[in-house]
């Protein structure tokens, strides 16, 4: 599982300009989400570091991070256990989610009526939208939740909200989707990924009510994929999703 966990998450390829305890903490919360490491589970530091080729040094700074996000939590002389999220935590993450994103996607795309700066902003969002879009064709799940993540936040922070932004980023890491996996063996991130075109259609198109109901049916329909994947349930793809 080491090698697995080391090729997977990339440390390598990240931004060198990052703190190591960054890279290898960005690499923890890939390992999390694509369900490398699971829930339950308790790792050391010097094992992680020894997976990941790096000292434990950074990998115990980089754990500590985490369990102030809430992804882990210190157990006494063994090192970290994964937490668990339970499917009432979800719920509650994505209705503020849902909270904040879809009104601020209103009033984004309210915004790109009159102003032509943001609808190139909006534009310049496209190729996010297609990465989104090929890393799921590829089964490459980190660059299809790297792409997802940064595609989110950049449209929110057109806002001009930092503290929106860094709340909704939080929110991302701690509802972590580590069973994405199943839904990508079932071919369902496709259809997902295929969303965010849709919704930068609505949004440079100014329609701000299309937008808001692309964005809560995004958000809902990743949720509920997710729990019915979690609990083994036959998930299908809706008939018309290949055309989105």
């Amino acid at each position: 599982m080491g090698d697995r966990l080391k090729l997977r998450t990339r440390i390598t390829t990240l931004p060198t300009q990052e703190r190591l305890s960054d890279r290898v903490a960005h690499a923890l919360r890939a390992a999390l989400i694509s369900g490398e490491l699971r829930p339950g589970e308790v790792h050391s530091a010097p094992g992680l570091a020894t997976r990941f080729g790096v000292s434990a040094t950074p990998v115990r700074e980089a754990m500590l991070e985490l369990a102030r996000e809430g992804l882990v939590e210190p157990v006494r002389n063994k090192g970290f256990r994964i937490t668990e999220v339970s499917e009432r935590d979800l719920d509650q993450y994505t209705q503020l989610r849902a909270l904040i994103e879809v009104p601020t996607v209103g009033a984004v795309t309210g915004s790109s009526v009159t102003d032509a700066a943001t609808r190139r902003q909006l534009e310049a969002l496209r190729p996010v939208a297609e990465e989104i879009v090929t890393s799921a064709r590829d089964h490459d799940l980190i660059g299809y939740l790297d792409a997802d993540r940064r595609f989110h936040l950049s449209l929110l922070s057109l806002s001009g909200n930092d503290r929106l932004v860094e709340t909704v980023g939080d929110l991302r890491k701690r509802s972590r989707l580590y069973g994405l996996t199943a839904l990508d063996e079932r071919g369902l991130l496709v259809a997902s990924a295929r969303e965010h075109h849709e919704l930068l259609d609505l949004m440079v198109a100014g329609d701000a009510a299309g937008a808001e109901a692309c964005m809560a049916r995004h958000l809902g329909h990743v949720r509920s994929l997710w729990a019915r994947s979690r609990n083994g349930a036959d998930v299908s793809v809706p008939a018309d999703a290949g055309d989105r």
